[in-house]
């Protein structure tokens, strides 16, 4: 019987170098994480835009073809005229065209730039417009009373109103204008001040109210070869609007247009 040679003592593990409580080394710690980017807001889509008079009338033009060509009945054309005027976007704009063979591109695609047409587009030409010379008025005052300024008057580089326990009226819908950047200041105390211009023009509204009002319904870029127009001042116990209106050839022109559609309608009913 030969000894029994003597048990190894068991190995240890290679130290790691550190005590187990202790944190990992460096290159066992998770990488960090890079910042989180934030992306740029998405910008609106072709359909979320906002279609402009315009715009309608040239969809409202394709229907009518569409009618005269038989693609429409009356009742089709109606419905889709009526939601033609209610829209308010390209989006809303684009389907009642779509199945129509003139809705193939390149019409009646809704233009993203506002352009004077061929023919009776409703749109200002603005090489008539833009005329130089000396403006008609410089200013205008209402004391206990009332002014206005509208029609066919041409409009200088500045012009300023004031209105105080009383009112008036700026109107640049049929206007001329002597200079491309006018500036409009209006100064209402304890009185009003209404500005009216039409959907082609670019206008910027800058002022402000004090215990009264300053509204800005018509801050937006015009058609191509628009004057700029800056209204400021302010409102003191008072109020001043500015706003877009059509003109009154357009509006009567609608008008005449949903007239003969009523016609047509009752003409089609009675057939029936």
């Amino acid at each position: 019987m030969t000894d029994a040679e003597p048990t190894p003592p068991p190995e240890e593990p290679p130290s790691s170098g550190r005590d187990a409580s202790g944190p990992p080394p460096a290159a066992q710690q998770p990488a960090a994480q890079p910042p989180a980017v934030r992306s740029a807001p998405a910008e609106p889509s072709h359909a979320e835009l906002r279609a402009s008079d315009a715009d309608r009338e040239r969809v409202a033009e394709v229907l009518r073809e569409a009618v005269a060509e038989g693609r429409l009945d009356m009742e089709e054309f109606g419905e889709r005229l009526d939601a033609v005027y209610q829209a308010r976007t390209y989006g809303e704009l684009a389907p009642l065209t779509r199945d129509l063979p003139s809705a193939v591109a390149p019409a009646p695609k809704v233009s993203m730039v506002k352009r004077p047409e061929d023919g009776d587009s409703g749109e200002i030409d603005w090489a008539e417009r833009v005329v130089g010379g000396e403006p008609s008025s410089t200013g205008a005052v209402a004391i206990w009373g009332g002014f206005s300024r509208k029609g066919g008057w041409t409009v200088g580089r500045l012009f300023t109103s004031f209105a105080m326990w009383g009112g008036g009226e700026i109107d640049l819908r049929e206007a001329r204008f002597a200079e491309r950047d006018v500036v409009i200041r209006c100064f209402a105390l304890m009185g009003g001040i209404q500005v009216t211009v039409p959907p082609e023009l670019d206008v910027t509204v800058k002022g402000f109210g004090i215990m009264g009002g300053f509204g800005d319904d018509a801050t937006g870029a015009g058609t191509p070869g628009s004057p700029r127009v800056v209204v400021t001042g302010f409102a003191l116990m008072g109020g001043v609007g500015v706003e877009r209106k059509l003109r009154k050839e357009v509006r009567a022109r609608q008008r005449a247009e949903r007239r003969e559609l009523q016609a047509r309608r009752r003409a089609e009913r009675r057939g029936h």
